[in-house]
């Protein structure tokens, strides 16, 4: 009898423990997130980060300009800074994110092998804001535009 309460209490602290680990690993970017813009109806920009195997992250776009005409583009990473393909999106063929830290991603949006726009992108500290600073360039390295934005979490 007390070999089976010991046991059930070593099964109750392993699930406890893994518990938190899924918890603490969990990126705080999952979910979606809505452009904060004045542009009138029917704008938007809609972006969705969802999980992708044990560490990494699809990212997809969906966005509709003032005319109505709908765009979707989307890419996979492993934050791990290496050039991934971008699918749907025509000014960029690769993206590749580097994170900083848990707050401050980098990414680097390439055609042809040269670099198009250099991206940060910076989580707020409650989690429900994504500033992102766009800075786009003339493909010799150049920094020839800076944009910004900002994105709330909608779910």
């Amino acid at each position: 009898m007390r070999t089976r309460i010991v046991m059930l209490g070593v099964v109750a602290v392993i699930v406890a423990m893994s518990a938190g680990v899924d918890a603490q690993n969990k990126n705080p970017r999952f979910g979606r997130w809505k452009i904060k813009s004045d542009a009138p109806a029917p704008s938007s920009n809609i972006m969705t980060h969802e999980p992708l195997g044990a560490k990494g992250m699809k990212v997809t776009v969906e966005a509709v300009n003032p005319k109505g005409e709908t765009s979707k583009w989307w890419y996979e990473t492993q934050f791990d800074g290496k050039d991934m393909p971008v699918s749907g999106q025509q000014p960029n063929q690769t993206s590749a994110v580097t994170m900083l830290n848990d707050k401050v991603n980098v990414i680097t949006n390439k055609r042809d092998g040269k670099t198009t726009q250099v991206l940060t992108n910076v989580l707020s500290p409650d989690g429900n804001t994504i500033g992102v600073i766009y800075m786009r360039d003339d493909g010799m390295g150049k920094t020839i535009a800076v944009t910004f934005a900002t994105y709330e979490r909608i779910q």
